[in-house]
């Protein structure tokens, strides 16, 4: 029987040393990760971080390159500080290249497939899959063929999802796979805390709030962006219904609470915006406890000055995922310009921390909301944890759906 084992023994591991320089000599996976979509928001720069560290954290032994969209204002240098083996294809050539290297294309998160013509050309000229991974998505004929043509689709709300399943969507693998954004950890604590105690914010102490007009005036932060009357009509329609339910949750956390508020951006627009709607019309008992930053910040420093809040408020989409991402309590004003993406809150557990400004939701339960979790921080911060538990289990999903496809 000795003899037998020994006999067993020594043949497996001869047969696994034998496979190991096979193994070894398999070339990793690579993949074409296209996104990068914008820099004047926060948001759309976290869209690449987030599935960087997806990737990073769930296919390891994988080779990623980024095509991006922009890259510029800094945001290069703090991706190649956070993933220095990261390759970025910016030109021509350096596309070219990762076109016949690269054996799958990721198209990331985003407001739509914001890239569907990048998926077209990528299967036209290689005839290798793709994927598309956290979009909010509305119908269209070419959309829906790019949708059934990919080895999976992951929608960032079940909106989108079920208008994709309504109009015919034969993609294998359709399901619920929210923003990426909720795994970005790109931090700077050292500046952000810096910068908390030069404007007097003490850590757990203050809640933040963002604003936002129905439809962003792209025209006054962005070149070749020409000034729309249309929009900028309606922005000045809503802007009093939209925002000051959140300048009246301002004053009764500074009132009822005790805690500051920092006013703070999301986009480039949102300092003026915040100065002209809150700062400047609040009660100079409560302004003396309110901070307006009045530059923008890109999404390392503002993420660490988030961690470091009691929580978030806004119409804003991105800077709550961040908050949720890391345990943080945010509540999400939605409307209809805003796309479907806010229901993703619905999605994830968190119904009562999502307000409809289209149904005056926010102006008759937003204040309730954001006292509550400024007053019992444990219960609202175990519930931000439920959230983000929802959401890691279902971006991991997706990494798995990648992984079966690459390697299948």
């Amino acid at each position: 029987m000795k003899r037998r084992h020994f006999l067993s023994t020594a043949l497996s591991a001869s047969a696994a040393a034998s496979l190991t320089p096979i193994r070894a000599a398999m070339p990793k996976k690579k993949i074409l990760l296209r996104s990068s979509w914008q820099t004047v928001n926060i948001g759309d720069i976290a869209h690449t971080p987030g599935m960087l560290t997806l990737l990073e954290r769930h296919c390891p032994d994988y080779e990623v390159t980024l095509w991006p969209s922009h890259v510029n204002n800094g945001v290069e240098e703090i991706l190649r500080e956070r993933f220095p083996k990261l390759k970025i294809a910016k030109n021509a050539d350096e596309r070219k290249e990762a076109f016949e290297t690269n054996d799958f294309l990721l198209h990331g998160s985003g407001p739509g497939i914001v890239a569907q013509k990048s998926i077209i050309e990528w299967s036209e000229k290689t005839g290798k899959p793709y994927g598309i991974g956290g979009v909010t998505w509305r119908y269209s004929e070419e959309g829906l063929d790019v949708i059934n043509r990919s080895a999976f689709t992951f929608f960032r709300d079940s909106v989108s999802l079920q208008v994709a399943k309504d109009n015919g969507g034969t993609c294998p693998i359709m399901e619920f796979g929210p923003d990426a954004t909720f795994a970005c950890d790109l931090s700077a604590d050292d500046a952000a805390s810096a910068w908390l105690e030069e404007v007097g914010l003490e850590e757990g102490k203050f809640m933040c709030c963002i604003p936002k007009l129905r439809n962003t005036p792209y025209w006054e932060v962005k070149e070749g962006y020409k000034f729309d009357p249309v929009k900028h009509a309606r922005n000045e329609e809503m802007k009093e219904h939209d925002i000051g339910p959140l300048r009246n949750a301002v004053i009764a956390v500074v009132r009822e609470t005790g805690m500051k508020v920092l006013l703070c951006p999301e986009d480039a627009t949102h300092m003026k915006l915040n100065k002209e709607m809150i700062y400047d019309k609040l009660p100079a008992d409560v302004k003396q406890q309110v901070v307006w930053r009045e530059s923008y910040w890109l999404t390392d420093f503002a993420t660490s000055v988030y961690t470091r809040s009691a929580g978030l408020f806004g119409n804003e989409q991105h800077s709550p995922i961040l908050c949720i991402g890391h345990g943080i309590p945010a509540i999400v004003c939605r409307y209809k310009e805003q796309t479907s993406k806010g229901f993703m809150w619905k999605d994830i557990g968190l119904s009562e921390w999502l307000f409809d400004h289209d149904l005056d939701e926010a102006e008759k339960g937003l204040t309730p909301a954001v006292l509550a979790i400024a007053t019992d921080q444990k219960t609202a911060r175990a519930r931000a944890l439920e959230g983000k538990a929802v959401a890691d289990a279902r971006m991991k999903r997706m990494m798995e759906a990648l992984r079966e496809t690459v390697e299948s």
